[in-house]
C-alpha cells in the first residue's frame, strides 16, 4: 500500500503542475475575464496534489497564499485572513474540550458507562460499542474516539476468547466502532471536518444567507445519525452474529474495567459540567424557529446578539480549562499549553486552504461559470439530483481526504444550484454530508484505518458491509433533505431564496 502511495503521489508531483501549467498557456476558458482561467489552474494543482498527496495535505492548503497574489486572483492580504475565522476558532474551542476529556480520561468513563447501561450480549455489546463511539464522534475527532474505543474492544475481545467461542464477533465490534464514529460525526457541526467546511463556505458563496448555527444543524442531523446507526448495528448483527450465543458474564468485563477506573475526580466531574455547559450555549444561543415556534436565544441578553456566533461560545467556555485550577496535580489547571498544542494545526490549516478556495472561485467567477457549463446536469429531477451528488461525493471521498473534496465541492454546487434556479442547501448540504459516508475502504477514513490495523478485519469484510453502507447512506441522506430539510432547514427546492439571489 505504502509503495503504491508513493507512485500516486510522485504521478502527481507531476501530472498536476502539467495540467495547470497547460491550463495557463493554451486555454481561455471566459473570454475577456482571465481570472476564470487562471484560477482553474489553481484548482486542478490543488485537486491534484489533495487526492495523489504529492505533498502533505495542510501543506496543498497553503497554495493559495502564494498563487492567489501573483496570478491576479485575490491579494495576498485578504486571502491571508481567510485562514482564521470564526469557524476555526469553533473548530479549536471543541478540539481543546477533546484534549481535556482526554488529558483527565473522561471519554473513557463515559463510554463505561454506556457500556455498561446496554449490556454485555453480543448484540448489547456490539450496539454499546457503537452508542459509545457514536456519542464521542460528535465532539471529539472520530479518530481520536475509534483510537480509545479500539483498544477497549481488542481487550475484551481477548478475554472473552479465552473462554468462549464467540465466532465472528470480533469483528462485528470493531467495524461498528469504525463506523459509528463516522456516523456521529454526522450529527454536530464540530463532529467531522466537513460539516465546519460547510457552513464556512455558505457564508463565503453567499455572504447575505442566515448560516447555519450549531443547534440547527444539530435537530436537522442527529435523527439522521441515529437512524442511520441502528440501521448499522442491525447489518452488522445479520452479517456476523447469526451464529454467536449469548456470552454469559459478559457485563462483568465492562465492570471490571470502571472498578479500575475509580470514583469520578474532581478534574473529570469539572471537565464534563463545562462540556455540558457548552453544550447547552450552542444549542441556545440563538432564536430557534421550529414548527411554527421561536424559543429566543440567551444571545439576545447581550447589547449585540449577532456579534455572538458559535465560536465566540467555544473559545469562552474552553478558556476556563485554563482558569480552573486541578486538586490532583496542585499548581496545574484543567488544561495547559503542552497538552493545547495537541490540536490538529493540520486541519486548521486545511480548514483555511479550503475557504481560500471557495473564496477564489467566487472572486475570479469560476464558481458561476462552472454552475452554467452544469446547468443541463441540473435539469434531471431533484431527487435524482441529490441522490447522484450523494453517490459522487461518498464513492469519490473513499480515496480522497473527505475535507478537500468537500471544499472543491461546494462552491461550484452552489452556483448550480442559482443556475438552475433551486436552493443551494439543496445540493449542498448531502454533498457534506455524503463526505464523511465512505465506508468500503481501509483508506477512506482513519477510522477504517485503524480497526483494518488491528488484524481482525479483512479488506473482503469491510467492503462487504461497507458498500451497502454507502448505499444506505445515499437514500437516507436524500431521504433527511427533502422529510427534514424543509421543516428545519427551509429548504424549499422549487425556490431561490433571497440570500442566494443578490450574490
Amino acid at each position: 500500500m505504502a509503495e503504491a502511495q508513493g507512485r500516486k503521489a510522485r504521478l502527481g508531483l507531476v501530472i498536476a503542475p502539467a495540467v495547470a501549467l497547460g491550463l495557463l498557456l493554451f486555454a481561455d476558458l471566459s473570454p475577456g475575464n482571465a481570472a476564470v482561467t487562471r484560477m482553474a489552474a489553481v484548482a486542478v494543482l490543488m485537486a491534484g496534489w489533495w487526492i495523489t498527496e504529492a505533498i502533505p495535505i495542510p501543506a496543498t492548503a497553503l497554495l493559495p497564499v502564494a498563487l492567489f497574489p501573483m496570478l491576479g486572483i485575490m491579494q495576498g492580504k485578504e486571502t491571508a485572513g481567510l485562514y482564521f475565522n470564526s469557524i476555526i476558532f469553533l473548530f479549536i474551542g471543541g478540539f481543546l474540550f477533546a484534549l481535556a476529556m482526554q488529558r483527565w480520561d473522561l471519554h473513557r468513563r463515559i463510554a463505561l458507562r454506556i457500556l455498561l447501561i446496554l449490556g454485555g450480549s453480543p448484540r448489547s455489546m456490539v450496539l454499546g460499542f457503537m452508542v459509545a463511539s457514536w456519542f464521542l464522534s460528535m465532539w471529539i475527532s472520530n479518530t481520536a474516539s475509534t483510537m480509545m474505543m479500539v483498544p477497549m474492544a481488542m481487550a475484551i475481545v481477548l478475554q472473552l476468547r479465552e473462554r468462549f467461542e464467540i465466532g465472528r464477533l470480533p469483528v462485528a465490534l470493531l467495524l461498528g466502532v469504525a463506523y459509528a464514529a463516522s456516523i456521529g460525526g454526522l450529527a454536530t457541526l464540530i463532529g467531522t471536518p466537513p460539516n465546519l467546511s460547510f457552513v464556512r463556505i455558505l457564508e463565503i458563496v453567499f455572504p447575505e444567507s442566515p448560516g447555519i448555527s450549531f443547534a440547527v444543524w444539530f435537530l436537522f442531523a442527529l435523527p439522521l445519525s441515529t437512524v442511520f446507526l441502528l440501521v448499522a448495528w442491525w447489518i452488522l448483527c445479520a452479517m456476523f452474529l447469526r451464529d454467536v450465543g449469548t456470552i454469559p458474564g459478559g457485563i462483568g468485563v465492562f465492570r471490571e474495567e470502571r472498578e479500575r477506573l475509580g470514583p469520578m475526580t474532581y478534574e473529570q466531574g469539572v471537565v464534563l459540567v463545562l462540556f455540558a455547559l457548552l453544550v447547552g450555549a450552542w444549542m441556545f444561543r440563538a432564536d430557534i424557529e421550529l414548527f411554527g415556534f421561536t424559543v429566543p436565544g440567551w444571545s439576545n441578553l447581550f447589547p449585540v446578539a449577532a456579534y455572538i456566533d458559535d465560536g465566540t461560545v467555544a473559545v469562552s467556555v474552553a478558556l476556563l480549562l485554563f482558569l480552573i485550577p486541578s486538586r490532583e496535580r496542585p499548581g496545574e489547571r484543567l488544561m495547559d499549553w503542552e497538552s493545547a498544542a495537541g490540536i490538529r494545526w493540520g486541519i486548521v490549516l486545511l480548514f483555511g486552504g479550503g475557504f481560500a478556495l471557495a473564496s477564489g472561485f467566487k472572486e475570479s467567477g469560476l464558481s458561476e461559470w462552472l454552475g452554467v457549463q452544469l446547468t443541463a446536469i441540473g435539469e434531471a429531477p431533484p431527487l435524482l439530483l441529490i441522490l447522484a451528488i450523494c453517490g459522487l461525493l461518498t464513492f469519490t471521498t473513499e480515496l480522497t481526504s473527505n475535507t478537500a473534496t468537500t471544499e472543491m465541492t461546494l462552491p461550484v454546487l452552489g452556483s448550480l444550484a442559482v443556475a438552475v434556479e433551486t436552493d443551494p442547501l439543496l445540493l449542498m448540504v448531502p454533498a457534506t454530508l455524503s463526505a464523511s459516508c465512505a465506508f468500503m475502504l481501509p483508506v477512506a477514513t482513519p477510522p477504517n484505518a485503524i480497526v483494518f490495523g488491528t488484524g481482525q478485519v479483512t479488506m473482503s469484510d469491510m467492503m462487504r458491509v461497507g458498500i451497502i453502507l454507502n448505499l444506505i447512506g445515499m437514500v437516507f441522506i436524500t431521504a433527511a433533505v427533502y422529510l427534514l430539510g424543509p421543516l428545519v432547514l427551509g429548504i424549499d427546492p422549487g425556490v431561490v431564496p433571497a440570500w442566494a439571489q443578490g450574490r
